[in-house]
C-alpha cells in the first residue's frame, strides 16, 4: 500500500481488513478513518488515524488499552502482536523471566487497571523487562498518557509494515 492513490480506492471492507488491527481489536479507528477520505497523501492517512485515537474519550482510551495482551504470559495474540512479541524473543524467556512477566503483569494490572503497554519493535527483553519495572512506579496518570503514548508508537510501526508490505 504504497501510494495514498491504491487507499483512497479502496473500499470500505478493505479499508478496514487492512487498518482494522493499527490500533490493537480496535477496528473502529479505521472505520472511522475510512470516512475522512479521500486522504491527500500517507503522512495524512497517519496523522487522521493517531487523530480519531487522540480525540476519543477517557473511557474508550481506557477500553482500546484493555485491549491489547499481557506480555509473554497472553495465549491468545493477534498476528500483529505475536510478531512484535516474537521479534523481541518474549517467546523465549526463562522460567525465571517468564516468571517475572507474570508478577509484573499481575501487579501492573491490578495498579492501574489495565496491561502494560509497550512498543516492543527494536527493543529486546531485557529492555522491555527493565521498562516494566521502572514504569510500574509511576502514577495512574503519568502511566495513563505513558500507554497512550505507546499505543500511538505501536500503530505507527504497524501502519509502515502495512504500507511496505501491500
Amino acid at each position: 500500500m504504497n501510494s495514498v492513490d491504491k487507499v483512497n480506492k479502496l473500499s470500505k471492507y478493505h479499508f478496514i481488513s487492512i487498518f482494522g488491527n493499527v490500533f490493537e481489536k480496535t477496528k473502529w479507528i479505521a472505520e472511522e478513518t475510512y470516512e475522512l477520505k479521500p486522504f491527500n497523501d500517507l503522512e495524512e492517512l497517519f496523522n487522521k488515524m493517531l487523530e480519531v485515537f487522540e480525540k476519543s474519550n477517557k473511557a474508550k482510551h481506557l477500553k482500546i488499552l484493555n485491549t491489547h495482551p499481557s506480555l509473554v504470559i497472553e495465549k491468545k495474540l493477534t498476528h500483529d502482536s505475536k510478531k512484535e512479541q516474537n521479534d523481541s524473543n518474549l517467546n523465549q524467556c526463562s522460567d525465571v523471566e517468564f516468571e517475572e512477566f507474570k508478577k509484573l503483569n499481575r501487579e501492573y494490572k491490578e495498579k492501574f487497571g489495565f496491561p502494560f503497554i509497550i512498543a516492543v519493535k527494536g527493543k529486546n527483553k531485557k529492555e522491555i523487562l527493565d521498562e516494566f519495572k521502572i514504569r510500574i512506579s509511576n502514577n495512574a496518570d503519568i502511566e495513563f498518557n505513558e500507554a497512550k503514548k505507546q499505543i500511538k508508537k505501536i500503530a505507527i510501526f504497524r501502519l509502515n509494515e502495512i504500507l511496505k508490505k501491500n
